[in-house]
């Protein structure tokens, strides 16, 4: 890949813009109820974290996603945005021309309904998640979708009400406006879905030696059983953010969207979101994305070498940890000591740690943080 050296572009050349201010005369049109996760990707789309998404994906360039990784126009794209319905409802829908989307009783957006088409789950499967394994997260929801998807341009008329969770959550029209006040040419972006730990503050803090910003951009969504809780998650990086990071070099904020668990092609889709919040660099870990071993360890890494043109640069840190010689965090590329000298704090291991009500050693985790989670009664989403 090039070297990007300034504040790239948004994905596919402009920041999209779905919100509608002007009153629409909602009397007699039909309308359909979306979930809450779905909202939280509609206005995505809306606010341009999805750019160049103007709404559903169409089923030429749901096609060429699920084949090529790329929308139909050649730009890189890896997950299908899509909005499914069952048969009855496509007619209705496609009679209707534009229609209501609603959560509760709340009318918050339409789609114009553009398209109506089928596909075969088991084909999207194995391109987008690799497997048709129905034990796999992605699969598993993928099984469960309706037989219809409606392509079709979206409008959001009422933005998600506020709430604790979402208190942090900003608009690549927000980053980029703070970017350029603060004069960065560059910006490294770093995805989570965990609570933080030093090995994670030490890699973030490696990339802020080198870069002008760092962007810590937890997701927050629907996750897994046994994934730690949204909640726990802002309220551990905002302690983190407050207590150990540098104002003036660092932005926080989370991201709204479900987890798919698509390992390599999950990645993708998080450089594309954060290229739009104005990265130029985003960290890829080590099974990014990926569930138990559905994916090589590396395969998110080994996937960047397709998509050259893609415009934000991958950054490929080896793992951190603890070492007991080293009396430091180190990796394997600048410590020479064995694996018995090497403390890592895992997800397995803080789990069974946090369930017992054992602290982590403060060279793993930093105290404020070990007595945050602790404090939880269940910190970790239900089975």
């Amino acid at each position: 890949m090039t070297s990007v050296d300034r504040i790239p572009r948004p994905h596919g050349g402009k920041l999209v813009n779905r919100f509608h201010s002007a009153k629409m005369n909602i009397d007699g049109m039909f309308s359909i109820e979306v979930s809450n996760d779905l909202r939280n990707d509609i206005e995505n789309i809306a606010d341009g974290i999805f750019s160049p998404l103007e709404g559903f994906v169409g089923e030429d360039d749901f096609q060429s996603i699920v084949k090529s990784g790329r929308l139909n126009s050649g730009s890189a794209w890896t997950i299908p945005i899509i909005l499914d319905v069952d048969h009855e409802t496509a007619i209705k829908m496609k009679d209707a021309g534009e229609v209501l989307l609603k959560t509760g009783n709340q009318h918050f957006g339409t789609v114009n309904v553009e398209e109506i088409y089928s596909y075969d789950k088991g084909f999207v499967a194995k391109m987008v998640y690799q497997t048709n394994d129905p034990k796999h997260p992605g699969v598993d929801k993928l099984i469960r979708l309706q037989d219809r998807l409606i392509g079709g341009k979206i409008k959001v008329l009422i933005k998600i009400p506020q709430s604790p969770l979402r208190r942090f959550r900003v608009s690549p029209l927000e980053t980029r406006s703070q970017v350029q006040k603060r004069g960065w040419k560059t910006m490294v972006g770093f995805q989570t879905r965990n609570v933080p730990h030093v090995a994670h503050e030490t890699l973030q803090k490696t990339a802020m030696n080198i870069y002008d910003g760092l962007f810590v951009n937890p997701l927050i969504g629907k996750k897994k059983p046994g994934d730690f809780k949204d909640e726990v998650i802002v309220r551990a990086y905002e302690t983190l953010v407050e207590n150990y990071y540098p104002e003036s070099r660092t932005m926080f904020g989370t991201l709204h969207t479900e987890m798919r668990y698509a390992g390599p092609k999950e990645a993708i889709h998080h450089a594309i979101m954060r290229k739009n919040f104005g990265c130029s660099h985003f960290i890829v870990g080590r099974d990014h994305a990926g569930v138990r071993d559905y994916y090589d360890p590396f395969a998110a890494h080994k996937i960047f070498s397709d998509y050259p043109d893609l415009g934000v640069e991958p950054l490929f840190f080896s793992a951190f940890y603890y070492c007991k010689k080293c009396l430091s965090y180190a990796s394997e590329k600048n410590c020479p000591h064995g694996p018995e000298l090497r403390e890592e704090l895992s997800g397995t291991k803080m789990r069974k740690m946090v369930s017992s009500g054992q602290m982590p050693a403060m060279h793993l985790m930093r105290p404020e943080i070990s007595k945050l989670i602790i404090a939880y009664k269940e910190p970790f989403v239900p089975e």
